[in-house]
């Protein structure tokens, strides 16, 4: 096992990927990604199948899976869109891509949704992943809004990004939205006094895009919401692996926990009066 002391970890992580930016071909390569991941979510919700994926496994599996959420388990599984059952490969970057299933009990969908839409608070509700947040404008189902997200794993990296986010009732008891990062820049000395915010695409490129398509249904006595999240990350450099690997691979899935198990919190001022 390399152990390295965290000064010296640091020191090389910022000295490798320093200056790290998006090459036309690696967002093209994502920009498909996503084309083909949304094109398969318009099929799910144009047919009369399944709404969400836990409905699309065998009986079997699908009972053990909800008898597992229902009990509190948060499940979470990596997914990957092909193109014609072949990999889509992103030179120079990863494309990340994680869904995550948590049941809320007692919830009721429109409640829910009131705290998914309540921007301006989402520092509050998501803090430490959520630093700051505001909703920049709202027309009907469109929103606009500012998050900056805090990533951490030995390093910390801090993120303003921009985001439109569309939702629609599918379905009666069903709300689906899509929130889509237009704007992604990395921030030096957060809060302090040298704040510095990056223009897009410079930085360590630890994350690049970020694509979010949730879903929620009423099921029984609570709601069950999926969140599916895309992202785009630079690649590993070669021979650091062992030091940059962990934090590149597993923020993205960690983030995605982290956000179920906040938003599973705050439930309970949701809960339906009786």
């Amino acid at each position: 096992m390399r152990v390295v002391p965290i000064a010296m970890f640091c020191w090389i992580a910022g000295a490798s990927l320093a200056g790290a930016q998006p090459q036309a071909k690696t967002t093209a390569a994502f920009d498909e990604y996503v084309r083909l991941t949304e094109a398969r979510l318009d099929s799910e919700l144009a047919g009369a199948g399944r709404y969400l994926r836990i409905d699309s496994h065998p009986q079997a599996r699908r009972e053990a899976e909800l008898t597992r959420v229902k009990s509190g388990t948060i499940l979470i599984e990596p997914l990957e869109t092909l193109q014609n059952g072949r990999r889509i490969e992103a030179p120079d970057g990863l494309i990340h891509h994680w869904i995550a299933t948590v049941f809320l009990p007692g919830a009721d969908v429109d409640r829910v949704v009131a705290v998914l839409q309540d921007y301006d608070h989402h520092a509050q509700l998501f803090a430490p992943g959520v630093m700051r947040s505001k909703l920049r404008a709202r027309q009907g189902d469109d929103f606009t809004m500012y998050l900056r997200l805090v990533r951490t794993k030995v390093i910390t990296v801090v993120l303003d990004t921009e985001n439109e986010v569309r939702y629609s009732s599918p379905r009666a008891g069903c709300v689906e939205f899509r929130a889509r990062s237009t704007s992604v820049r990395e921030v030096e000395d957060a809060g302090k006094a040298t704040e510095a915010v990056k223009p897009a695409g410079e930085g360590h490129g630890f994350m690049w895009r970020l694509n979010t398509y949730g879903r929620l249904e009423m099921r029984g006595d609570g709601v069950l919401v999926q969140f599916e999240t895309v992202s785009l990350s630079r690649d590993i450099p070669f021979g650091l692996g062992w030091a940059i690997g962990p934090f590149v691979t597993s923020v993205p899935r960690e983030s995605l926990m982290f956000t179920l198990e906040t938003l599973r919190r705050h439930v309970p001022s949701a809960r339906v009066q009786r």
